[in-house]
Protein backbone atom coordinates (compact mmCIF):
# COMPACT_ATOMS: atom_id res chain seq x y z
CA UNK A 1 0.00 0.00 0.00
CA UNK A 2 1.17 3.22 -1.15
CA UNK A 3 0.73 6.38 0.88
CA UNK A 4 0.16 10.41 -0.48
CA UNK A 5 3.98 10.53 -0.72
CA UNK A 6 4.72 7.62 -2.44
CA UNK A 7 6.02 5.79 0.67
CA UNK A 8 4.82 2.20 0.93
CA UNK A 9 3.08 1.61 3.99
CA UNK A 10 1.64 -1.88 5.29
CA UNK A 11 -1.44 -1.99 7.91
CA UNK A 12 0.23 -5.30 9.39
CA UNK A 13 3.58 -5.98 10.06
CA UNK A 14 3.98 -9.88 10.20
CA UNK A 15 6.02 -11.23 12.97
CA UNK A 16 7.01 -14.57 14.25
CA UNK A 17 7.56 -15.71 17.93
CA UNK A 18 10.62 -16.11 18.98
CA UNK A 19 9.33 -18.69 21.86
CA UNK A 20 7.88 -21.04 18.90
CA UNK A 21 9.25 -19.84 15.77
CA UNK A 22 5.25 -19.73 14.52
CA UNK A 23 3.98 -16.79 12.54
CA UNK A 24 1.61 -14.40 14.51
CA UNK A 25 -1.34 -13.79 12.59
CA UNK A 26 -3.30 -10.34 12.40
CA UNK A 27 -6.09 -12.16 14.66
CA UNK A 28 -4.10 -13.07 17.58
CA UNK A 29 -4.52 -10.04 19.58
CA UNK A 30 -2.89 -11.95 22.82
CA UNK A 31 0.05 -11.61 21.64
CA UNK A 32 2.65 -9.53 22.82
CA UNK A 33 6.30 -7.51 21.68
CA UNK A 34 8.36 -7.03 24.68
CA UNK A 35 11.43 -4.67 24.03
CA UNK A 36 14.27 -4.91 26.14
CA UNK A 37 16.40 -1.67 26.11
CA UNK A 38 19.84 -1.36 26.21
CA UNK A 39 21.74 0.65 29.26
CA UNK A 40 25.38 1.85 29.78
CA UNK A 41 27.86 1.35 32.98
CA UNK A 42 26.15 3.57 34.65
CA UNK A 43 22.15 2.39 34.25
CA UNK A 44 21.40 5.11 31.75
CA UNK A 45 19.36 3.88 28.83
CA UNK A 46 20.15 3.91 25.50
CA UNK A 47 18.59 4.27 21.90
CA UNK A 48 18.85 0.83 21.02
CA UNK A 49 17.10 -2.24 22.10
CA UNK A 50 16.44 -5.95 21.63
CA UNK A 51 12.47 -7.36 20.62
CA UNK A 52 10.91 -10.48 21.81
CA UNK A 53 7.89 -11.26 20.20
CA UNK A 54 5.57 -13.74 22.00
CA UNK A 55 2.17 -15.47 20.61
CA UNK A 56 -0.93 -16.05 22.32
CA UNK A 57 -0.46 -19.91 22.72
CA UNK A 58 2.80 -19.47 24.93
CA UNK A 59 0.89 -16.98 27.07
CA UNK A 60 -2.12 -18.82 27.19
CA UNK A 61 0.30 -21.84 28.36
CA UNK A 62 1.97 -19.74 31.05
CA UNK A 63 5.36 -20.16 29.07
CA UNK A 64 6.20 -16.74 28.69
CA UNK A 65 7.87 -15.86 31.76
CA UNK A 66 10.17 -18.95 30.65
CA UNK A 67 10.46 -18.57 27.19
CA UNK A 68 10.92 -14.98 28.04
CA UNK A 69 14.33 -15.83 30.67
CA UNK A 70 15.67 -18.41 28.27
CA UNK A 71 15.37 -15.86 25.07
CA UNK A 72 17.13 -13.29 27.35
CA UNK A 73 20.13 -15.32 28.55
CA UNK A 74 20.71 -16.76 24.79
CA UNK A 75 20.86 -13.16 23.47
CA UNK A 76 23.37 -12.47 26.74
CA UNK A 77 21.04 -9.86 28.66
CA UNK A 78 20.54 -12.46 31.48
CA UNK A 79 22.89 -14.47 33.22
CA UNK A 80 22.75 -16.90 36.35
CA UNK A 81 18.80 -17.88 36.66
CA UNK A 82 19.24 -21.29 34.88
CA UNK A 83 21.78 -22.85 32.86
CA UNK A 84 20.61 -23.84 29.59
CA UNK A 85 23.06 -27.15 27.87
CA UNK A 86 23.69 -26.12 24.60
Amino acid sequence: MENDQGVLVDLYVPRKCAATNRLITSKDHASVQINVVDVDANGRALSTYTSFALCGQVRSQGESDDSLNRLATKAGLLRNVWSYQK
